[in-house]
């Protein structure tokens, strides 16, 4: 029984990522997702296509850091996400272009529509020099996810963790439709 809740799991993942680049959230090889089943963490593959993914191309990784080969760049962040969020059973990495557009200030989103409001009235966004990217983010986006359900790093993407991969998902979109409507209004 266990195997088969694994299993649907990961295929779950798999659907999201797809959804991701499907709906604008991704292009065909950019951001990434993992989630937690008890030690594991499934991190999707670094360089993957999302036309392509299968549950089977997941790579384990461990809640302790140990990291499988061919993960994602990002996996270490990941497991920084769930070390400090022990509730969190997912994590989406997105690369909306609207919310990506809206934060290349530094300046935190604050969103202006009602259901972003709602949703989180305000998304830090963290600045981190590109040079410094892979050795500063896993610990900066996982503070930042121990307080919000949604970070942006500058200049990069959006970054969500939740209880369930369809609210991460939920999420990482929400953000993205509250920076399309700011960016519309803006446009007024």
């Amino acid at each position: 029984m266990p195997e088969t809740a694994l299993s649907e799991l990961k295929a779950q993942l798999v659907q999201h990522y797809h959804w991701l680049r499907q709906y604008g959230c991704n292009d065909s090889h950019s951001g990434n997702a993992s989630l937690r089943w008890h030690n594991q963490i499934w991190v999707t593959p670094t360089g993957c296509c999302a036309d392509t993914l299968t549950p089977e191309m997941l790579v384990l990784c461990d809640i302790e850091g140990q990291i499988g080969e061919g993960a994602s760049l990002d996996a270490p962040l990941h497991i920084a996400t769930y070390q400090h969020n022990p509730a969190a059973k997912a994590v989406i990495h997105s690369h909306g272009p609207h919310a990506i557009a809206m934060t290349m200030s530094g300046e935190d989103f604050i969103p202006q529509d009602f259901e972003g409001q709602f949703y989180f009235p305000k998304v830090p966004v963290i600045s981190i020099d590109y040079a410094e990217y892979v050795e500063k983010s896993p610990v900066a986006v996982a503070q930042g996810l121990s307080g919000h359900k949604v970070v942006i790093v500058r200049g990069h993407g959006v970054y969500a963790c939740a209880e369930t991969i369809n609210l991460a998902y939920k999420w990482s979109c929400s953000v993205e439709l509250s920076a399309k409507t700011a960016w519309l209004a803006a446009q007024l």
